[in-house]
């Protein structure tokens, strides 16, 4: 797995995430177990399958988050060095008449309908390395798009 980019913010919130997942609910569901078990015959105990699910499933949460946190990295905030669009970069682009701006984020962060784009997604690949006044195209589901970059920050 490569490096996982990161805001400041986004990094903080995962690791709370982390801490409520071990501290919170980890102790919840072996609650819900230990009474589950306590009622007996466990072969035909819906509470008991549905908790061993749910700690199953926060489990696997907690251990994905701990992989994702070995290889994150922090995206100093701005990043247009040389105005270069890089990952943490904010850019706007026109593209039909219409300007629209995008921030380069990881995918762990990203949220397109908050103009958030992956710098893995075909957007923030074909914005990568660019420079201001650049003209790039990119196939999205909507067809191929053309994007002019207006300003990196």
């Amino acid at each position: 797995m490569g490096n996982q980019y990161f805001s400041k913010e986004g990094l903080e919130k995962l690791k709370e995430e982390l801490q409520h997942r071990t501290d919170v609910l980890r102790p919840e569901i072996a609650q819900r177990i230990k009474e589950a078990k306590e009622q007996g015959d466990l072969t035909e105990n819906a509470e008991f399958d549905a908790a061993k699910e749910a700690q199953s499933m926060n489990e696997g949460r907690i251990e994905g988050i701990r992989k994702i946190l070995e290889s994150a990295v922090i995206i100093k905030e701005g990043g247009a060095k040389h105005n270069i669009v890089g990952i943490g970069c904010t850019v706007e682009v026109e593209s039909s008449g219409k300007r629209k701006k995008f921030v380069i984020v990881g995918v762990t962060e990203s949220d397109p309908s908050k103009g958030l784009i992956s710098n893995e997604s075909p957007i923030g690949k074909a914005l990568l390395g660019r420079k201001k006044g650049d003209v790039i195209k990119v196939s999205t589901p909507k067809g191929e798009m053309e994007y002019k970059i207006i300003d990196i920050k």
